[in-house]
């Protein structure tokens, strides 16, 4: 009878199809669609992303708040549902402004079933049915419809409209496979509806009608204020309007967007890591399934595929193996080691892949290239090669020539060889978690060589930068901030990372009002403005900032990320974009007729922004940042339950799961925080004046232990709990508190 029963419930009424507009519960495949109909074109729109102008709103992870805007032919309609219950959602429209006269705009709400089970209208008490095997679906509308006709499908619905107009009545009907009904702006300019699931039919009819009465709708508190306000906000829209439904595979999975159009379905490996970093932030059963795409795509021969939609599948090519990364990334962010087992086994195979497939001198340095398998567009070709660093057209790759015997382009690319020693690293982390002593020494042996040899031969002392190299030759001339990677490889000497720096702020090449251009402005190929040819990536920002973050380079990885942060809010803000690239020079977002308008990696640009005040950092663990100012952020997901802080007048509050967990006045830098039932620990760093860490619900005769560094530390009763008093230091100490549970 369930069509799809491994959704969790609160996901399962959701916006899932390339519909935004549209509701499906999907463990029954029941489509409840808006289709609007302009007299003045005689056209109908179905709201689609791909064909429509729609304005994607506000969107709970879990759809219990789901917000849009959609014009059609001149006239535009804002939709808005809410659920509070898994098995019921309420929703309504509201005419915002007229194209036409009302009369002559039709809102129709077409209720269908993928299975094809015929829909009834009982018009004598304003419900319309579906059954489908035991389980009732009932749809109740605040008011009777103008009319109600049927249909086989919703093409056909549409077709009706254009052909015949709204004053046709011979598709009237009670009973079909889509039961349509028909609303006009003229009488209901604002309308409303409700939909339950239920286990008899009376019941489905009561708990719609109950639903459609309880006309309250909440309002949804803003996940993020004060400083860089609405970060964690942009990454909970853009992830949740771009996670749909794959019917080919039966799965859900967050798409690199709603709008384009790549066949059923498209995955690109880098793609789908970031979209499962970014959904983790929230939910960590999104996460695995994000995850569990991006695995789905490993090959026979070891590597994961560069891309695999239902029309194509580049298993010929990978492309920067930043898997491990994420994954150690959530497993932080969680505190779930099934997420790393989940992926390990794949993750460990590609990286192999790379060492055996890659480097055909045997040096221990990466070449990008197309493997003689499988039957993907654009392989055996220098493009093809390329396609795994992702960058497709970067000036990087100009002077690379292609070798047809070692299906190899000539040259060390610097941004791969970083991704993959990073790769290695994280896999060690990984390998040691699941108890796989072997693997650890391997993967940390291969990451500590890696990072010798980048630093060795890929850093370009004529220019003190990094640079991709001819593997036989010197090195290229095109730099793309790449060149920064080393630092988040940890491959970069200290004088070569203090050098990276003056190239990070210098206005001529990377430095700017908008940053971080992918060819530095400088060089012939900025002017380009086309793809990696001078443009700003979201995805390359979010690497750069990890690695200053790493090299301790906090000032400058700030600034980076503030300046991300205003790029993103410039077009997010006005017009709810979330690009996939930015002009470096104006930070405009749709000046280039291939940016994807709402792409999930843009979400990176705030998840910096959050990242400065909250973070699940590779190395330095959960972290935490009182810089005074005043804010709050979340929730969000954390080890220890969902996390939210708030700063007020430098006092910084962590409460889980709404329980109040911290609170401190230092004005500093929590890292490596571990909060359980016994203990709290956590390293502060540098603090330039007195203060105090509280443990709310911690009474005093619980403790067993507080030390910092070692030593004991004194605490007390407060009216916060155990107050632990903290000296002013000019270095970072260990606070370990040990307490009885209850």
């Amino acid at each position: 009878m369930l069509k799809h029963s491994t959704v969790p419930l609160m996901r399962a009424w959701n916006s899932w199809s390339d519909r935004p507009a549209e509701l499906v519960f999907l463990p029954l495949g029941v489509r409840i669609t808006p289709v609007l109909y302009s007299t003045r074109s005689r056209t109908t729109s179905a709201i689609e992303t791909r064909r429509d102008t729609v304005r994607l709103g506000r969107h709970a992870i879990d759809g219990s708040l789901i917000e849009l805007e959609t014009e059609h032919n001149g006239t535009t309609v804002a939709f808005r549902t809410e659920k509070s219950d898994p098995f019921a959602v309420r929703g309504n429209w509201e005419g915002k402004a007229g194209g036409e006269w009302g009369l002559r705009f039709w809102l129709t709400v077409a209720i269908s079933a993928d299975s094809g089970e015929v829909v009834t209208h009982e018009a004598d008490r304003n419900v319309t049915l579906v059954k489908i095997g035991t389980r009732f679906v009932a749809v109740a509308t605040a008011e009777a419809p103008v009319h109600v006709t049927g249909h086989d499908t919703i093409d056909d619905l549409r077709a009706d409209f254009e052909a015949n107009g709204y004053f046709y009545t011979a598709s009237r009907k009670n009973e079909a496979p889509v039961i349509a009904l028909r609303f006009n702006l003229e009488m209901m300019r604002r309308g409303a509806y409700a939909a339950a699931v239920a286990d008899s039919a009376e019941l489905a009819v009561l708990k719609a009608q109950t639903c459609l009465a309880a006309d309250n709708p909440s309002t949804a508190p803003t996940a993020h204020n004060g400083t860089y306000e609405g970060s964690l906000d942009a990454i909970r829209d853009v992830v949740a309007w771009n996670t749909i439904w794959d019917e080919t595979n039966s799965r859900p999975y967050t798409a690199v967007t709603r709008i384009w159009n790549l066949g059923k379905f498209a995955v690109w490996y880098n793609d789908q890591l970031f979209a499962a970093l970014l959904a983790g932030v929230f939910d960590a059963d999104l996460a695995r399934e994000n995850m569990a795409t991006a695995m789905a795509s490993a090959t026979p021969q070891g590597n994961i595929a560069c891309i695999v939609t239902s029309n194509d599948a580049w298993v010929d090519r990978s492309q920067h193996p930043n898997g491990a990364l994420v994954a150690w990334q959530l497993y932080q962010r969680t505190g779930e080691r099934s997420l790393l087992a989940a992926s390990y086994d794949a993750l460990a195979r590609n990286q192999r892949w790379w060492r055996e497939h890659r480097d055909p001198d045997a040096f221990g340095l990466l070449s990008c290239g197309t493997s003689d398998v499988g039957e993907g567009l654009y392989k055996g070709t220098h493009f093809a090669a390329r396609n795994e660093t992702g960058m497709d057209n970067s000036a990087t790759h100009d002077e690379a020539v292609y070798d047809p015997i070692t299906r190899t382009l000539s040259t060390f690319d610097l941004g791969l060889n970083c991704a993959a020693a990073l790769d290695a690293e994280m896999l060690s982390k990984m390998a040691e978690v699941l108890g796989k002593e072997d693997d650890a020494r391997e993967f940390a042996a291969i990451a500590e060589r890696c990072r010798k040899l980048i630093s060795e031969n890929l850093w370009d002392e004529s220019r003190d930068i990094f640079a991709n190299r001819q593997r036989h030759g010197g090195f290229v001339r095109s730099l793309s901030p790449t060149s920064f990677y080393p630092l988040l490889c940890g491959a970069a000497t200290p004088e070569q990372a203090d050098k990276l720096l003056q190239h990070l702020s210098d206005e001529t090449t990377f430095g700017g009002d908008y940053v971080l251009p992918n060819a530095t402005r400088d060089d012939p190929a900025f002017a380009d403005n086309v793809y990696w040819r001078g443009r700003i990536w979201p995805n390359v920002n979010y690497m750069v900032w990890l690695g200053l973050r790493r090299y301790g380079f906090a000032a400058e990885a700030s600034r980076l990320a503030r300046q991300s942060y205003e790029l993103f809010m410039e077009s997010w803000s006005k017009d709810r974009i979330a690009a996939e690239n930015y002009n470096a020079t104006t930070g405009e977002a749709m000046d280039q007729g291939d940016t994807d308008p709402f792409y999930i990696w843009a979400a990176m640009l705030p998840l910096m922004a959050v990242g400065e005040i909250i973070d699940f950092d590779p190395w330095s663990g959960w972290t935490l940042h009182n810089a005074g100012t005043d804010l709050s952020v979340g929730p969000m997901l954390s080890p220890s339950g969902m996390l939210s802080i708030s700063i007020a007048d430098g006092l910084l509050e962590m409460s889980l799961d709404g329980r109040a967990s911290l609170k401190t006045n230092l004005q500093t830098s929590f890292m490596q925080i571990t909060v359980s039932d016994a203990r709290f620990s956590c390293t502060i760093t540098p603090a330039g004046s007195d203060g105090f860490v509280a443990l709310p619900n911690v009474e005093p005769d619980r403790i067993v232990a507080a030390r910092l560094d070692g030593q004991e530390v004194r605490f007390e009763a407060s009216t916060d709990g155990a107050r632990l008093e903290i000296a002013r230091a000019a270095h970072g100490r260990k606070l370990d508190v040990y307490f009885l549970t209850v």
